[in-house]
């Protein structure tokens, strides 16, 4: 019997791909026959993700990308056949309008909102011919309000934005665009947060957040690659334009 959610022949491009999600993201799909090019600013960390991927029989590699540099974008694309886009590089920002700075807000746009665009349109461009799949890492931000993340959650509505254009102007192309939209996700990200900001308090903090999910919990990187996985396989050929929270409850149990 065929097994499910093979991607086997297929290439993928995740971007920030060398750590947390990504990485979680790289390895579901070439654990499912990916071809995986694993597009980060730390080159070292792409490495060792393409090391893992290779040394347990998958097939990856490692590529320097600054998503925010158009020119670099180009470079790393470098019109090479692909199947699969997950557009996953990001940065947070903390901070409300009040003390979110002009410097803050260009930041945040050039990384999360321009970095999408520019790979959008070189993967779109490669995948006219044969069509392909695209998923945006969006966020619950993109959906709810949460407390001092102005600049971030403008980034965040933007790739759902961009998300829906996508889907509705490729369909000709067989170019399928949806978004999943994660709650916090327990990443070295937010270990270091912790660290930083409350010394001393890192567990109890770290409980805090955790039940801010109704779940009880923050959600694990291994979880969102799963659903990745799903969405960029045969079986769902017939998802389009959509969102998917994966987020504990966050968005329909908060009440």
């Amino acid at each position: 019997m065929k097994n499910g959610f093979d991607l086997t022949g297929k290439t993928a491009v995740v971007t920030g791909g060398g750590s947390g999600i990504g990485r979680a993201i790289s390895i579901a799909l070439a654990t499912h026959g990916a071809k995986v090019s694993i597009f980060d600013l730390n080159e070292d960390n792409a490495q060792a993700v393409a090391l893992e991927i290779t040394e347990a029989g998958g097939e990856a590699t490692a590529v320097k990308c600054d998503v925010s540099d158009e020119q670099s974008v180009k470079h790393a694309m470098d019109r090479k056949p692909i199947d699969i886009l997950i557009n996953n590089a990001g940065i947070a920002h903390v901070g409300n309008v009040s003390n979110t700075s002009s410097e803050d807000m260009d930041r945040v746009y050039h990384i999360n909102v321009k970095g999408v665009y520019y790979c959008l349109r070189e993967g779109v461009n490669l995948m006219k011919v044969k069509g392909g799949t695209i998923i945006n890492v969006s966020s619950i931000a993109a959906h709810v309000g949460v407390s001092d993340r102005f600049a971030y959650s403008m980034s965040k509505g933007a790739i759902h934005a961009m998300t829906l254009s996508i889907a509705r102007d490729f369909l000709a192309n067989k170019i399928r665009c949806n978004s999943i939209s994660p709650a916090r996700v327990h990443t070295p990200f937010v270990d270091g947060f912790l660290a930083k900001n409350y010394p001393g308090n890192e567990k109890e903090m770290f409980e805090a957040l955790s039940h801010t999910q109704p779940i009880g919990r923050m959600g694990k990187p291994e979880e969102i690659g799963a659903l990745v996985l799903y969405l960029c396989s045969d079986e769902a050929s017939f998802i389009t334009g959509s969102d998917f929270p994966i987020d504990g409850g966050f968005m329909t149990l908060n009440n």
